[in-house]
């Protein structure tokens, strides 16, 4: 599949729905699941895990409700290899960081091939999801409310950075890698090569930066209540919720 210049993406999914109704659903759907990403971002424990779980259901529901076809939402086989040199950049860009680590002293691996599997296989996962929400949840939506691409990936990516606030590092690298994400998501149409790109950014940042300076990659109110002591004595699930991000998922898990 491709796309011409400021072509709409999303095609009408529901015979003899409007415009107009397609364009309020949309607003509606982006409003609600991404006021609630904000709310379980900026709430603390005990109250962020009822919003936590508002937030999934509403985002499978709308999901389901608003299908936009395997093809449209980047979930297939095809354009998989074509866009699989994005890895390879993302690789290559993430040794260049270790090695400049490595050399600073900021290196900080697990040890062993085991244990670094153990401790960032799960933030793997949520790389993809993170992605799902980004361009099938948000993207997709904003090209039923605006008319070009360019304006579609410029609103996406500031929502999508704004949910990283206030981590200066983490809100900067979203912004980057967001607009790159959107146009290489409208080019190939494949969600599965910008997941595993976006792993190895999000671990090579892990292993690259100390906890003390980016909070352990937090954002919202896990950001600004960081203590790097405190961190040992938290459970795997309450570092899970506090680290809430994109897709209120755990930051990869590091010694701070």
């Amino acid at each position: 599949m491709t796309f011409g210049k400021d072509e709409r993406v999303v095609e009408p999914i529901t015979q003899g729905e409007s415009d107009v109704v397609r364009r309020r659903r949309a607003l509606v759907e982006l409003a609600v699941g991404y006021g609630l990403i904000l709310v379980v971002i900026w709430t603390p424990r005990p109250w962020q895990r009822g919003f936590y779980v508002a937030a999934l259901l509403w985002i499978v529901a709308v999901t389901w409700r608003s299908f936009d076809g395997w093809t449209v939402m980047g979930l297939r086989a095809g354009g998989f290899v074509r866009s699989l040199w994005v890895v390879g950049v993302a690789l290559v860009l993430a040794l260049v960081a270790v090695a400049v680590a490595a050399r600073l002293g900021t290196l900080n691996r697990p040890p062993g091939a085991g244990l670094f599997v153990k401790t960032y296989w799960g933030y793997a996962i949520w790389s993809l999801m993170q992605q799902f929400l980004l361009q099938d949840f948000v993207l997709l939506r904003v090209l039923r409310l605006v008319e070009k691409k360019s304006t579609a990936v410029m609103v996406a990516v500031g929502m999508f950075a704004l949910a990283h606030l206030p981590s200066p590092i983490l809100t900067v690298v979203t912004v980057v890698w967001g607009t790159a994400a959107c146009w290489l998501f409208l080019r190939y149409q494949n969600i599965f090569t910008l997941g595993m790109a976006h792993a190895v950014f999000g671990i090579c940042l892990a292993i690259v930066v100390p906890g003390r300076v980016d909070h352990n990659m937090r954002v919202g109110l896990g950001y600004l209540r960081y203590h790097p002591r405190g961190m040992r004595h938290l459970s795997q699930r309450d570092h899970r919720l506090s680290t809430a991000v994109w897709v209120m998922a755990d930051a990869p898990t590091r010694r701070c």
